[in-house]
């Protein structure tokens, strides 16, 4: 791990790690790994405004965008629906115009 997590208790920042358990020094909080694990599953995905996108949410790009390995140009204004969230570099999949894509969430604001 880079960065020790904080207390989910008391938020105490001087968290350590005893081989086991993480324990807070502050307020005597001991938790396994395995629950800091499962509280990172989850990640956040924002759009070039800053709301939070969920699957299943209408986007609209914002700029004409080329489509890598093909002629196809995306125009700014399409609108993709119903949109899948991956957990990669282009974390949004869609289908704009019958054509699958991955795209990255900066480039599209929310509909």
């Amino acid at each position: 791990m880079d960065q020790m997590p904080n207390c989910p208790k008391c938020n105490g920042e001087y968290v350590y790690h005893d081989t086991i358990h993480f324990v807070c020094p502050d307020c005597g909080n001991e938790w396994s790994g395995e629950e800091v694990a499962q509280s990172s599953d989850e990640f956040i995905v924002k759009d070039s405004n800053g709301n939070q996108l969920q699957d299943g949410d209408s986007v609209i790009l914002i700029k004409d965008l080329k489509v890598k390995g093909s002629s196809l140009v995306l125009k700014k204004g399409s609108k993709a629906k119903n949109i899948r969230l991956v957990d990669s570099d282009h974390n949004v999949d869609c289908k704009i115009d019958g054509v699958s894509l991955a795209l990255k969430s900066e480039f599209l604001k929310k509909a």
